[in-house]
């Protein structure tokens, strides 16, 4: 997100230390892990979303990569909403949006309703996410704001783990019969406590000094982006037809439109949404290639759901529990990072890739060998080991992109480089789903046995995400050699997690 120390200064009578930042603190956090679970909790429910709603596999893929694609394009604007508007008008207006269209999702009827609503999520957590590290900023002394950064990388790290256990637990329960619906519903009581306490707790602030909103910009980066995506999302189930390559194609021109006119923003108010001479220091090329490479190859959950549920008949609950001891790897790897990132450098973010990549085909194996037998004990190692590997390269890269960065391009590299850890997770959802849907029908064809079908197709799905973790652990060698300072990055760091 986009926050420098000198954008982040607040102005107004109420800023500086606030008697009540603490309590403020936990409410906003609420806030947050509310937001950023969602962008998993969905995971688990896709069969029942699929059965209940007749959704396609394309649908299915929407639902789950439409919040992450709406979060990333949204995630810089949203920061310089906070700045203009001021931080707390824009979170509590962020809470409004999130809550209803949580309710909306929980209500819908049909896919393209409850992919609408994803949708608006996402852009709306992009809205509320980034006042969150600026209010830590301006409302916290330096010497509070460390603890209070570690508080949200908890907080970050428990939502981003937990969504699929939590989304079973509600489905398991399935409260008023409301099925997979309470993993939205849920949010309609928790958003409207966020709010009452935000309203009574957070002071208000704003940047002394900001940017324009660059709305043109917004406008055609998300035309070059659905460009791709949505073709390679659809095309399959449409046979490919010729506009899905047309589409393709066009996002190139639409990409050097988006160029040029942010070097003419630049030039006229020096407001663009994408600062471009960031892209001349070094380390930020190679550190987007390794996020975006890394986060797509991240996507084994999406195919794993899909096997566990459809094929084996697992609940999302016990599905959920399968996924749970990837949380303890994350911690065990956060760990290990910390330590090691300040002398191995990009040492550790290879060794996270080639870590997370074993594991990926770990759980190959694991699959091909126990069959209709599997249970959740068989894939635990692979699960720890993956989790291992996720928190090295998660808890580290962004230092390093960011280490060598100018204080002048800070701001504007560390959104764009947290909008490319966003843009690879959507990415990986469309990508990796269009491959294993294709692999799913075209072995359909060989074999009426539904759990040899989902099997064959999970593997080799499952084997693409480890060529993709490969070529992470290639391109991390492009990164500046050398050690990394601890906290260089202190700002945008959790947000990578």
């Amino acid at each position: 997100m986009s926050v420098t120390s000198q954008d982040a200064r607040a102005s107004g009578p109420e800023a500086g230390p606030s008697a009540r930042r603490w309590p403020a603190l936990l409410v906003v956090l609420l806030a947050a892990f509310m937001d950023l679970v969602d962008n998993t909790i969905v995971t688990v429910g896709l069969p029942e979303i699929q059965k209940d709603l007749r959704a396609t596999d394309a649908d299915l893929q929407w639902v789950a990569a439409g919040y992450a694609l709406a979060f990333a394009l949204m995630l810089i604007t949203g920061g310089r909403l906070g700045d203009v508007f001021g931080r707390k008008k824009t979170f509590l207006a962020g809470i409004v949006g999130f809550t209803i269209a949580s309710a909306l999702a929980g209500a819908a009827q049909g896919p393209e309703t409850l992919i609408g609503a994803r949708v608006l999520q996402g852009a709306l957590a992009a809205v509320m996410i980034p006042q969150v590290l600026t209010y830590i900023q301006v409302g916290f002394s330096a010497a509070e704001r460390p603890r209070a950064l570690g508080l949200y990388g908890m907080v970050l790290a428990l939502a981003g783990v937990s969504g699929p256990l939590l989304g079973g637990l509600l489905i398991d329960a399935d409260l008023f019969g409301w099925d997979w619906r309470t993993i939205f519903l849920i949010n309609v009581p928790i958003g409207a406590a966020a709010f009452l306490g935000t309203a009574a707790l957070m002071p208000e602030s704003r940047a002394e000094h900001t940017r324009r909103l660059d709305l043109v910009g917004v406008v055609l980066i998300t035309l070059a982006l659905v460009a791709v995506f949505y073709p390679l999302v659809q095309g399959r189930e449409l046979d490919w037809p010729l506009w899905t390559f047309i589409s393709m194609a066009a996002a190139l021109p639409l990409l050097v439109i988006f160029v040029a006119y942010e070097r003419g923003r630049t030039r006229r108010d020096d407001s663009p949404l994408v600062d471009l001479g960031l892209f001349r220091e070094r380390g930020v090329v190679p550190g987007l290639v390794v996020a975006l490479v890394f986060f797509t190859g991240g996507s084994f959950f999406f195919v794993l759901t899909l096997h566990l549920q459809i094929a084996l008949g697992y609940t999302p609950l016990r599905a959920g529990l399968t996924f749970l001891p990837f949380a303890f790897g994350v911690i065990i790897g956060s760990g290990a990072a910390t330590r090691l990132a300040p002398r191995a450098g990009r040492l550790v973010v290879a060794v996270g890739s080639v870590v997370m990549g074993g594991a990926v085909a770990g759980m190959i194996y694991t699959l091909h060998r126990n069959g209709t037998g599997l249970s959740p004990w068989n894939l635990l190692p692979a699960m720890v080991v993956a989790g291992v590997g996720l928190a090295c390269v998660s808890a580290t890269l962004v230092n390093i992109a960011l280490a060598r960065v100018s204080a002048r391009h800070a701001g504007s590299a560390s959104g764009v480089v947290n909008t490319t850890v966003q843009l690879g997770s959507a990415a990986g959802i469309a990508v990796i789903g269009t491959v294993f849907f294709s692999l799913l029908a075209g072995n359909a064809t060989e074999t009426a046995a539904t759990v040899a079908v989902f099997l064959r197709s999970s593997e080799q799905a499952l084997w693409v995400i480890v060529g993709l973790l490969g070529v992470s652990f290639l391109a991390s060698f492009l990164l500046p050699p050398g050690p990394v300072k601890a906290g260089q990055a202190d700002e945008t760091g959790p947000q990578a997690a």
